[in-house]
């Protein structure tokens, strides 16, 4: 069983805004491989069962809000008992990419990224890929200057932005199907090379690494329910 996670937050208020990168490839994922399929509240998520390039996977929407993402993701990891190094990916939001760049990688930091910060605590390990879709301004991500970052993940993309935005989630989801058909390398090799430009600043994939291991832990005290 591969996990194909996407990070976003629950409430329609928070539909189309940068932090529910996530929530929208899986939404395409859904869409061709699980249509007409109503989604079912399980591990704390909406989620759908397909099969993808033969593989059997569980498309997920945690509906936990962006803090508390670990926790569904350790239950759905402890229940299939996958190995998260190779089986999980987990698809989010990227600040330090622009938007209309996407970026796969085997493993990494959180950057500040509290739905990553979560899901580290929950495994255990930062070792799991995670698929980033970019999400930041032209042409080095990152956000205005003046703007709080939560506000600024908390909105909506700019009209500009969509001629970007949509076949970058396109290329995102066909990347997601490349990782669970023909493994990590190869999604990596073709996804990351087809993209072109920057792979996004250092502060997006620095952190300490900690050793592999099961989830360890699905709850934790993580205060109360946070959107960004």
């Amino acid at each position: 069983m591969k996990l194909i996670v996407g990070l976003g937050n629950p409430e329609g208020r928070y539909a189309g805004t940068r932090h529910n990168a996530g929530f929208m490839v899986v939404d395409r994922l859904v869409a061709r491989h699980a249509s007409g399929m109503p989604l079912r509240a399980r591990f704390n998520a909406a989620t759908a069962e397909a099969t993808i390039g033969g593989e059997k996977c569980l498309l997920m929407k945690p509906t936990t809000y962006m803090n508390r993402s670990g926790i569904s993701v350790a239950e759905a990891a402890n229940f299939y008992k996958v190995d998260f190094r190779k089986d999980l990916l987990v698809v989010v939001d990227e600040l330090y990419l622009p938007t209309g760049k996407i970026r796969i990688n085997p493993k990494g930091g959180t950057a500040g990224h509290n739905g990553l910060s979560d899901i580290q605590r929950a495994l255990g390990s930062d070792e799991y890929p995670r698929l980033r879709v970019g999400v930041g301004l032209q042409p080095d991500g990152g956000k205005p200057a003046q703007m709080n970052q939560a506000d600024f993940v908390l909105a909506s993309f700019t009209r500009e932005e969509e001629p970007l935005l949509t076949p970058a989630l396109d290329r995102a989801a066909n990347a997601a199907e490349s990782f669970v058909s023909r493994g990590l390398d190869h999604a990596m090799n073709a996804f990351n090379a087809s993209d072109g430009g920057s792979s996004g600043s250092k502060k997006s994939q620095t952190g300490n690494t900690s050793g592999p291991g099961r989830p360890l832990d699905s709850r934790g005290d993580r205060g109360p329910e946070q959107a960004a």
